[in-house]
């Protein structure tokens, strides 16, 4: 009896997923012409979007001020837009300077194109246009630039880095003036075409070797468990790499011996994944406040200004926005690259937890500024990445979360990662990826929309 209930133990501790150590053009005419009649469904169905655990808008009604209405309709439209943008960041090609969404409800979805000529096939999906100067792919080429000066330079007074896709522009954020400018002149890039945002705080992982919560790493950190994954027949989950080192063992929240660091990665990257004993169950599960869960659907990634939210062992579950993804943060310990910049709030302890919009899983929590009694901003390592580069497969509430299958690289396969744009087969036609995602075997091209178009 007392060995089934620490197993049950084991298994709640894992499914409570958030134990902070503390991303040819057709003619206008064919663009504007009504879709045809489509019984495949939307991307809010596809993404889940359309049935949104109650702890979700709950939180988002308390963090952004959201009536239960509109809470429901934000998460709605969030999904729409990101279909509609990834269909229109295939129509303009290198044209193309980023998509983001505003409005309480994310009502308002923007488009930015370099050329004028753009604005009826953008506006034909329903979409703003905005012409602007640069493309997004000139703004991550200076971003680039500007890495590559700070790396040399290992100076830790310009710690964040990254392209602001409303203002079409990349931003320095640095403690004094002087710093950013010496940084720019390094890189040989344009002073104009860089804003520079003048703050005394310096983004740290959010670390706390005091212990006692969630997960412990070798019996003096502790960290939040991130999202469950499997490879082959091995469970785990997902966590901050800056949470331990290959092969470091840890236990659960009761002390109970959970598993083994399998991979980690910091600085560079903050990714790891942790496989744990035959006593503990992978779900599809993030537990939030109050012990409330959230089922996961999959990874497809939101758009810039979407709303997002995050579970923490110190601060539970929290919510705000997406601000930029492929942000670049120098801590004291190294630089990341690739993370994603939101409005959410976090504290120590909270490090390796789980962030969600809706029901799609985004990343794990890396570091910030601040708290949660202030406000704060962190930065969340994706998690489509990790996916990627350790070969895992996220577990869903679906059920189909099958591996890889071996097929050809050009050929679509369940388990697989694509980014969008994207190109597949399958049974000899050719698509488009839309949304950023692990590919499942619930969600085949010809039958998500959202995630796909025919090419």
């Amino acid at each position: 009896m007392v060995g089934r209930h620490a197993a049950a133990r084991r298994r709640a501790a894992l499914t409570a997923l958030g134990a902070l150590v503390l991303t040819s053009l057709p003619a206008a005419a064919a663009a504007a012409r009504p879709p045809a009649p489509d019984s495949r469904p939307g991307a809010a169905q596809t993404l889940g979007a359309d049935r949104p655990s109650p702890e979700v808008l709950r939180a988002l009604q308390r963090d952004l001020g959201l009536t239960p209405d509109q809470a429901a309709a934000r998460l709605v439209n969030e999904a729409e837009a990101g279909a509609r943008a990834g269909r229109l960041r295939g129509a303009l090609g290198d044209r193309f300077a980023g998509a983001w969404v505003r409005g309480a409800t994310s009502a308002e979805l923007t488009v930015a194109t370099t050329r004028a000529a753009d604005a009826p096939v953008i506006r034909a999906q329903g979409a703003r246009a905005v012409v602007v100067r640069t493309p997004l792919a000139g703004l991550r080429a200076v971003k680039g630039k500007l890495d590559a000066a700070a790396a040399r330079a290992k100076t830790s007074d310009t710690p964040v880095r990254y392209v602001d896709v409303p203002a079409n522009r990349v931003v320095v954020q640095a403690t004094k003036r002087s710093a950013a400018d010496a940084l720019i002149r390094a890189a040989g890039v344009q002073a104009q075409g860089v804003a520079v945002r003048v703050s005394a705080l310096r983004p740290r992982v959010l670390a706390d070797l005091v212990g006692g919560d969630a997960y412990h790493i070798d019996g003096r950190a502790r960290c939040t468990v991130g999202f469950s994954v499997t490879k082959g027949a091995q469970q785990g989950f997902v966590t901050a790499g800056h949470c331990g080192r290959a092969g470091a063992r840890t236990t659960g929240s009761d002390r109970s011996d959970q598993g083994t660091f399998r991979a980690a990665v910091f600085p560079g990257k903050d990714m790891a994944w942790v496989g744990v004993d035959s006593g503990w169950a992978a779900t599809a599960d993030v537990r939030g406040q109050g012990g409330t869960r959230t089922r996961i659907t999959g990874s497809a990634e939101a758009l810039v200004g979407a709303s997002i939210c995050r579970a923490g062992s110190t601060t539970g579950w929290r919510c705000g926005t997406v601000r930029q993804h492929d942000t670049s943060v120098s801590y004291p310990e190294g630089t990341v690259h690739g993370l994603t910049r939101t409005t959410v709030c976090a504290e120590p302890g909270d490090s390796g937890g789980p962030y969600v919009w809706g029901s799609q899983a985004q990343g794990v929590t890396s570091g910030g500024t601040g708290d949660c009694t202030s406000g704060g901003i962190t930065f969340h390592q994706p998690v489509n990445p990790i996916l990627d580069d350790f070969g895992l497969t996220l577990r869903t509430a679906s059920g189909q979360d099958a591996a890889q299958d071996g097929a050809a690289a050009t050929a679509w396969a369940a388990g697989r990662v694509y980014a969008a744009g994207a190109t597949v087969t399958r049974a000899g036609v050719r698509y488009r990826c839309l949304q950023s995602h692990q590919a499942q075997q619930g969600w085949p091209p010809e039958g998500t929309p959202a995630l796909w178009q025919r090419v």
